[in-house]
């Protein structure tokens, strides 16, 4: 298999992860898009040198999430992001728990939101999400105490409420999931 190949299949298997971290990071499913082939890009450009096959998912998270501080240093928000629809209300409580959560999301600081996506959605250690953000761990640790405190205070009892047994928080990774707690 030609170096070329290998990258297609590996592209193939992590876009819809990376495409979701993305989302999480941006809380827009096209900038997420934007921010995944622009990060797959810059794995493919580098490909050749990535000596240890296991080590690209982490090469390209990291490179998604550079990819996403970068924009953000460079664009600032046009748009504001609204928990409201504007005809009918949702049938269910569980489509604005997660509106709310991620709109608790995006009034994050970039970094921070990187934080407790990369900790908390992927699932990283803190030493692995140092790595990723190319900081110390105590860095990590100080952002992600901040940032969990802000969304504590921002989302109040609107998570401890929804939890009742018939509807509890339901955490999917598939970019569809309803909150995260």
């Amino acid at each position: 298999m030609t170096s070329a190949e290998e990258f297609v299949e590996f592209a193939q298997a992590i876009s819809p992860r990376l495409r979701r971290t993305a989302f999480l990071l941006c809380g827009d499913w096209h900038t997420a898009e934007d921010l995944t082939q622009t990060a797959l890009a810059k794995v493919f450009v580098a490909w050749r040198r990535i000596r240890q096959r296991d080590a690209a998912h982490a090469y390209a998270t990291r490179t998604l999430v550079n990819a996403y501080l970068a924009d953000r240093r460079v664009k600032r928000v046009g748009e504001v992001l609204t928990t409201r629809f504007p005809e009918r209300p949702a049938e269910s409580p569980m489509p604005e728990m997660r509106m709310l959560v991620l709109d608790a999301l995006a009034s994050l600081p970039p970094r921070g939101r990187a934080v407790v996506v990369l900790r908390y959605w992927e699932d990283l250690s803190v030493e692995q999400a140092a790595v990723v953000l190319g900081c110390s761990t105590g860095n990590v640790k100080s952002q992600s105490a901040r940032a969990l405190d802000k969304l504590r205070v921002m989302l109040g009892d609107a998570v401890t409420e929804s939890r009742t047994p018939d509807h509890p928080i339901e955490v999917r990774h598939d970019g569809m999931g309803s909150g995260h707690g």
